[in-house]
Formats: structure tokens, sequence, C-alpha cells
């Protein structure tokens, strides 16, 4: 079966707004996270996150100039699912759209053959997936910020999720990795 990881930026504090932690972007987590799409074969999001995520780094990906550029590229290149009930047609290449039962169409995407699968953010979609318990590894990103309030992404657990840590890393623009699995 495949695994489903998890990448998101969120505050000190636990929130993932990424509004109110604003980028924190430098090359060492640049090229942390073109490493980590080597083992993916999709990336999926939900509607909210597709609409700014696939749009920006598309854009990224066509200007060499661009800081995010090869990020742009290895995103861009990777097949993406988005889960949305509303989306009427697929504004986006490489792109399919899943319909119906969130947690049922994950379970079914995480069997089929196939390299890992990336979710990158979108609070309330990484939180049901987290929810339902369907997350094999955790990326976290942690930034230098507290926040003092907004969407935490564990709020919709019932019972305590015990995680293993197998990697930390800090980086030097102060944002530190804990990578967990389940």
């Amino acid at each position: 079966m495949r695994k489903l990881k998890l990448q998101m930026q969120i505050s000190l504090d636990g929130f993932a707004d990424v509004e109110k932690i604003g980028p924190n972007w430098d090359n060492e987590i640049r090229h942390f996270s073109i490493n980590n799409l080597k083992n993916v074969d999709c990336i999926a999001l939900g509607r909210n996150t597709a609409e700014g995520l696939i749009p920006y780094w598309g854009g990224a990906a066509k200007n060499p100039k661009d800081a995010d550029y090869k990020v742009g590229k290895a995103i861009t290149n990777v097949p993406k699912t988005v889960f949305s009930n509303k989306l009427k047609t697929n504004p986006w290449a490489n792109t399919s759209i899943i319909k119906g039962n969130t947690v049922k169409e994950m379970k079914l995407l995480k069997l089929k053959k196939g390299k890992d699968i990336i979710v990158y953010g979108g609070c309330a979609f990484a939180s049901s997936l987290i929810k339902h318990e369907l997350v094999d590894e955790f990326y976290l990103l942690v930034n230098p910020v507290a926040v003092g309030r907004g969407t935490p992404i564990f709020s919709s657990i019932e019972d305590n999720l015990r995680l293993k840590l197998v990697k930390s890393r800090p980086f030097k623009c102060g944002t530190v990795l804990f990578c967990y699995k389940t």
C-alpha cells in the first residue's frame, strides 16, 4: 500500500494558517521539498489549496529566474489529485478531480499501485485525513513564529495520536522540520 505523507508549514504554537505564518522558505527548505517528492507520484489536495497552489507553482515553474523555479518544476511535473464535490470542470493540466467521500476515496487511492502520495496543507483537508488516521508520515515544518490563534490541524482527533519521531532538522532560516511516522 502507498504511504500518505503530509507536508505542512505550521507555527510554533501549532497553527497552520499560512497567511498568518508568512513565508519562511530558504534554499535548504526548497531542496528538502524537492527531495521529499522523489518517491511520490501523486500530490493530493483539497479544492481550496489547489486553487492557490497549482497556479502559484505552475507560474514559478515557467520562470527560471524565480527563486522557486526548481520547486515549481518538481511540483508541476507530479500528477495532482484534487478532492472536490464543488468543481464542475477541471481547470488544471496534469490534474484529476475526485468527487465523493474523501475518506473512502483516499483509502482507494492509497490502494492503487504506485509511489507514495503527498498532501500539501489545506487545514480542513489535512485535519480530516488526520482524524481518519490516513496519514502515514508527517513532515511538519515548524516556523519560528507564534500566532496565538488560528486553525490547528490536530483539533479533530478524538484520541491521542501517538507518533514516532524519525527525523528532525533545523534550517538556517529558523524553521525546524519534524518528521513523524504513525
